[in-house]
């Protein structure tokens, strides 16, 4: 009985604490939906309230155009006015109290308070209300009229209630909710669906005198959660306020709380059935493992994902053990891992090269701030003051544009001595580098410089067109990000210098290979430059046109075991000799060879002496087990050597050595190079005619 109520216990509290959750939860939620919906109607009402006003100004000056003679005792609107629906009665009240309507039939007019007046005189509009017995309450709007007239009138207008309302319930009552609206003094203008006159005094009194509130309010057989929203409008129209009541069935707000209220009990009934079948001894057996289990999980909870539980016992608790053991040990890989990947973020941000950082970003600063449009520029490395800005626009479907731009001697002035940040009106001439940015409608910039060893190597500029979306949150995270991209672009940009200095390595290196005999000088970047345009015909990706460059700089590498007397022989060479000559290739993979990144490359220096009918050297491929970027260097490596001066004979003509290559198509060639060769000679006009052979 004690572990069946210990049992029991935690889950009743719980259910309790549960059931009174969610019925205040499903409370505060309902009166936030209909809070929302009462400042909403509020909102709908008041505009219209203030259209209305801004009617009777046009209706004051229109009357004020055409205004009768003094002595005239009757007078009409405009046409344009008089047909104005939102109005049932429009009047013209003279300083002797005498009533002309100009539109429709206007009912008996209190007169003004004094302090009534006074609001009138000072130009504003009077918005009254006016309640008769059993009769749709009048909502009355009067203005002050000056114009030409000698005395002082006053424009009365009797507003259509039906318009004012119109349409207020379906647009802000959520499901279910029913409205109604009060003057200031709680007497009913409007109600949805049913009255309000159940509502006690005191709920009333509550609603007079306080802005906004929640009460219960029980209705004919209904129980409703109300929330009342005072629209103040005592400065517009100097009628205090008018409340805004919106209710919805308590039953509806609580339904899902009655079905938990249900199902509970079914609950409570199995899990007393399943305690049942627990026996004393088992609960004794688990205390232990429980209590390591326990103290393990408040370790990982606290990141010491090391801890392991060890336990003895041969039942479910040895295997849910082991099972905790294998979770912490896969927890710590993983945190680990992501350590260790965040670690690796940070340090390749570089990796990208400088566009795709600015695209990134670009495409980014959208989520990050609430900005309408955003400029990143980048200046050059030998002129901070010329450079490009990326363009792009919040919502725009165009691409992000590029323009080229000059910081002028008082913009870096200006920029220095702002090195963190930058704010920038757009009261009047806006800096040249953000010339481009304001066509967009722009009310303030943000600009951030970018700094790289203390050098402005760029700017972010972020366009508002609304300035007070711009928090002091958003200008540190803005700086940071700069910060960042100033450590993305350094890094990008020292790669690009690193990359070109790899290639600058590389040709040196080619010209060193062919510098060992003069009759191979610009061998090597002849070929490579017709390698990488046949390669280009044939449609090669990015990637492989750099193997390919690589490959076609370093085919001879092999060559420097060569020596200088095979070389540069002027007569055939012997069968020793050319044995010793082919040996270049796997020379050249041996000297290629410890430098893992050039692992794509080497299969093509090993097989640029290849033949597509398999009678190549060194191994004696053919056919499509010849790698691609190999057949192609193949060609052009014979084109170059057969255009070129040897020791052992004279350059062919061009057309000779073309027609050389048309022949070997298909045996010594792949003929899909020989198609993209002759496609590029065809496009150098250096195809000549001359009989096939």
């Amino acid at each position: 009985m004690l572990f069946i109520s210990c049992a029991l216990m935690p889950i009743t509290a719980l259910a309790l604490l549960s059931y009174n959750r969610v019925t205040k939860e499903l409370e505060r939620q309902s009166e936030t939906r209909l809070f929302q919906g009462a400042k909403s109607a509020g909102i709908i009402v008041f505009e219209r309230l203030v259209f209305l006003g801004a009617e009777m100004k046009r209706i004051s000056f229109d009357v004020d155009k055409g205004s009768p003679p003094p002595n005239q005792s009757s007078a009409s609107l405009p046409k344009t006015v008089s047909t104005f629906d939102s109005f049932s009665a429009v009047a013209l009240i003279t300083a002797q109290g005498e009533c002309i309507s100009l539109y429709g039939i206007m009912k008996e007019v209190p007169p003004l308070t004094p302090s009534e007046a006074t609001h009138v005189n000072s130009g504003k509009t009077l918005l009254s209300t006016f309640h008769e017995s059993e009769q749709t309450p009048r909502i009355l709007m009067r203005m002050r009229l000056g114009g030409p007239r000698v005395e002082p009138a006053l424009l009365v207008a009797e507003i259509n209630a039906s318009d004012l309302w119109q349409d207020v319930p379906e647009t802000a009552c959520p499901p279910m909710a029913e409205i109604s609206i009060l003057d200031h003094s709680g007497k009913m203008l409007f109600s949805s669906k049913s009255d309000f006159h159940s509502l006690s005094a005191n709920t009333v009194s509550q609603m007079v005198h306080g802005p906004v509130g929640a009460f219960d309010w029980t209705h004919g057989e209904k129980e409703y959660l109300a929330i009342f929203y005072s629209l103040f409008t005592k400065y517009e129209f100097f009628t205090p306020k008018w409340i805004f009541v919106m209710g919805e069935p308590r039953d509806e707000v609580l339904a899902p709380r009655n079905d938990f209220r249900n199902s509970f009990t079914s609950i409570l009934i199995l899990t007393v059935l399943v305690v049942l079948l627990v026996s004393s001894n088992q609960i004794k057996r688990s205390l232990i493992p429980l209590e390591k289990l326990q103290e393990a999980t408040r370790r990982i909870a606290g990141r010491d994902f090391k801890t392991r539980v060890s336990v003895t016992s041969d039942d479910e608790f040895k295997e849910l053990a082991g099972a905790f053991n294998s979770m912490a040990g896969r927890l710590e890989k993983q945190f680990n891992a992501m350590s260790t990947m965040n670690e690796i973020d940070r340090s390749i941000l570089s990796a990208l090269d400088t566009e795709k950082i600015v695209v990134a970003v670009l495409a980014r600063l959208g989520g990050l701030f609430p900005c309408d449009c955003a400029g990143l520029a980048l200046f050059s490395g030998t002129d901070d003051t010329y450079g490009e800005i990326y363009i792009k626009a919040e919502g725009s479907m165009e691409k992000i544009r590029v323009q080229s731009i000059h910081l002028l001697p008082r913009e870096m002035q200006t920029l220095g001595a702002n090195p963190e940040m930058l704010l920038l009106p757009m009261e009047g001439k806006a800096p040249e580098y953000l010339a481009s940015l304001p066509e967009y409608g722009m009310k303030l910039f943000l600009v951030l410089p970018i700094l790289t060893n203390k050098k402005l190597s760029g700017l972010m500029a972020l366009g508002y067109l609304n300035p007070s979306v711009l928090t002091e949150e958003d200008r540190i995270h803005a700086r940071q990000l700069a910060d960042q991209i100033a450590v993305a672009l350094s890094n990008a940009r020292l790669i690009e210098d690193l990359e070109e200095l790899n290639w600058g390595t590389l040709y040196a290196l080619a010209r060193a290979i062919d510098a060992k005999s003069p009759w191979t000088a610009g061998h090597s970047e002849r070929m490579t430059g017709l390698a990488l345009q046949i390669g280009t015909v044939m449609k090669h990706s990015q990637q492989d046109l750099a193997e390919l460059q690589r490959a076609g700089l370093l085919h001879d590498i092999g060559k420097l075991g060569i020596p200088a007397e095979i070389l540069d022989k002027p007569g055939k060479l012997t069968e020793e000799e050319r044995a010793v000559m082919q040996q270049h290739p796997q020379l050249g993979v041996g000297i290629l060879d410890p430098i893992s990144a050039y692992a794509a490359v080497r299969p093509l220096v090993l097989h640029h002496h290849e033949k597509y009918n398999g009678r190549g050297y060194p191994e004696g491929l053919s056919g499509e087990r010849i790698p691609l970027g190999a057949r192609i260097l193949a060609l052009a490596d014979v084109y170059d050597a057969l255009v070129s001066d040897r020791p052992y004979r004279q350059a062919m003509e061009k057309g000779q050595a073309i027609d050389y290559i048309r022949s070997g198509s298909g045996s010594e060639f792949d003929p899909k190079v020989v198609e993209a060769f002759l496609e590029v000679m065809e496009k150098k006009d250096m195809i000549q005619d001359s009989p096939s052979p």
